[in-house]
């Protein structure tokens, strides 16, 4: 005889229909929500209610409300420990009809906000003031800088309140875990004061606009000329913003990777990283883990890496050249420094075997092939009197495409759009030149690592599917090897995820973990040689 829910027994079937029944309070949370979605279009269509000032903070805090009390609802109940059950029953997290209608519209209003603002309201009305979706957050606007609200406001306001609203939920949701809990409160504090705050009461009062956890290659306008002479002619100020910016990207950044890992950035600073872990959490599993992905991972993202340190070479050598920036450094300081340095890496690289073992041999000569290019270019140009006007006309468009390929197309519009249906962490990945010169950093010279205890592993596979960066981490745990990947964020997920302890964030010596793995090796090797014999 069956049981029945008549029994008051709940069924255990895999094609039970009452396994993903949304509860009342669910049922609320999702009716607040859609009410914003309400606000939102009747601000759009023109219709305010009663002033727009009210009728924003109408949808700042019924989208709140709604996705913190669908949290609650959610996850209230459940035992300590994250839960990810029924992800790959859901339309909207199994690539399903609901995942591609979301990725669809999150592509479409990126791709409008971007190129075609117009569309959105900006600047239409009869006297140039804005009307629709945009006219929503002129109050905000002009309540922190005096003026109304931009394209790249509305973005930046939509981009804080959703790391801020679904960090709630993520929040709630990882309550039981500390190391997520701090990390997520960091992410929503660098966003909320230093991405979005600081940098408006900065043009509030005229002065440069600087987000100031937000460095070269990932901001790769900042060695544009027109930023540094913005910055020089701004006062104290506008040179301790020049300065912190060079500071961030050969001192502090360095040294913070040695110490900890690219996850102090990737997953503690950056504003990428923050909507990836927070709106993003619920498509983790979505990353593909195959080889092929891997691959394609590796030369896309340090092809990104290579785009743009040519392009800023370009610029620099431009604007280093030309008599009229007034700048201290002339054209000779700048080629012999970038040959010099250029030299010296790819010398450091060769000789240096023991840190660069696992450098594949076509990275190395890829590497190689293109310092000696970009040093031979310098070289041609400052010595045969290579007119600089040249440069700056390959320089130019090249900033312009990247700004429009990378900084605009890939890391927006795919980046955000795409979460339903490739993952949270897209751009991150495959895209971002940031992570790949954080993760070259990571791999070779920081103390980070993901320890392994493969004695308490039992394969049950929670942290690879649980990885954005679609790592196989599995892989390393079967075999008790430490995880020095340079693609990994230290989000912390996978050691969350694993019901055995078997997995932890360290930042451990490297010749101490080098030694544990080549004891592990030799083990493995003598078992394979008794169990032959």
């Amino acid at each position: 005889m069956s049981t029945t829910s008549s029994q008051g027994m709940e069924s255990m079937a895999p094609s039970n229909p009452q396994q993903f029944k949304l509860s009342g309070l669910q049922k609320l949370g999702l009716a607040v929500g859609a009410f914003s979605i309400l606000l939102i279009l009747t601000g759009v269509s023109g219709h305010i209610l009663l002033s727009p000032n009210i009728h924003f903070w109408f949808i700042l805090g019924s989208a709140s409300l709604g996705v913190l009390i669908y949290a609650y609802a959610v996850y209230s109940d459940s035992d300590p420990g994250i839960k990810n059950n029924g992800v790959w029953f859901y339309q909207l997290t199994n690539r399903g009809a609901a995942a591609w209608v979301l990725g669809i519209v999150l592509t479409g209003f990126y791709v409008l906000l971007y190129w075609y603002p117009e569309t959105l309201g900006l600047g239409t009305g009869q006297t140039g003031e804005n009307t629709g979706l945009v006219a929503v957050f002129d109050p905000l606007s002009q309540a922190l800088k005096g003026k109304p609200a931009s394209q790249w406001f509305v973005y930046g306001t939509l981009y804080t309140l959703a790391i801020l609203i679904f960090g709630g939920k993520f929040l709630y949701k990882y309550r039981h875990n500390k190391y997520q809990i701090w990390r997520t409160i960091s992410v929503m504090f660098f966003q909320l004061a230093f991405a979005f705050l600081l940098p408006e009461f900065l043009l509030a009062m005229d002065l440069p606009y600087n987000d100031f956890k937000n460095m070269w290659p990932l901001n790769y306008y900042f060695f544009d000329g027109w930023n540094i002479k913005q910055m020089m002619s701004s006062g104290t100020l506008g040179i301790c913003m020049l300065v912190w910016g060079v500071a961030m990207i050969f001192i502090v950044s360095p040294m913070l990777t040695y110490f900890y890992g690219k996850r102090w950035y990737c997953s503690w600073v950056c504003g990428c990283g923050g909507l990836a872990e927070t709106a993003g959490d619920p498509f983790r599993h979505l990353s593909d883990k195959s080889i092929q992905a891997w691959k394609i991972e590796r030369w896309l993202v340090h092809g990104v890496l290579v785009f743009v340190v040519v392009m800023t070479l370009g610029v620099l050598y431009s604007f280093f050249t030309n008599e009229a920036t007034n700048i201290l450094l002339s054209r000779n300081f700048f080629v012999i420094f970038v040959s010099i340095s250029g030299t010296t890496l790819l010398m450091w690289m060769w000789l240096d075997s023991y840190r660069f073992r696992e450098l594949d041999q076509k990275a190395k000569w890829l590497s190689t092939g293109i310092g000696v290019f970009l040093m031979v270019v310098l070289l041609v140009s400052h010595f045969s009197g290579f007119n600089t006007l040249y440069v700056a006309d390959i320089s130019g468009p090249l900033r312009k495409w990247y700004g429009f390929l990378i900084g605009a197309a890939f890391s927006g519009v795919v980046g955000v759009g795409f979460y339903p249906l490739l993952g949270n962490r897209v751009w991150c990945r495959f895209g971002c030149p940031m992570a790949a010169i954080l993760g070259i950093q990571q791999k070779f010279f920081s103390r980070f690592r993901i320890t392994t205890n493969g004695g308490q592993c039992i394969s049950c596979g929670n942290c690879s599917t649980y990885c954005e960066m679609g790592i196989d981490v599995r892989a390393y745990a079967q075999k008790g090897q430490n995880i020095v990947r340079a693609s990994c964020v230290g989000c912390g997920i996978c050691a969350a995820v694993c019901p055995r302890g078997v997995l932890k964030l360290e930042n451990g010596s490297l010749d101490i973990s080098e030694k544990t793995d080549q004891k592990h090796i030799q083990f493995v090797r003598e078992d394979e040689v008794r169990v032959l014999h």
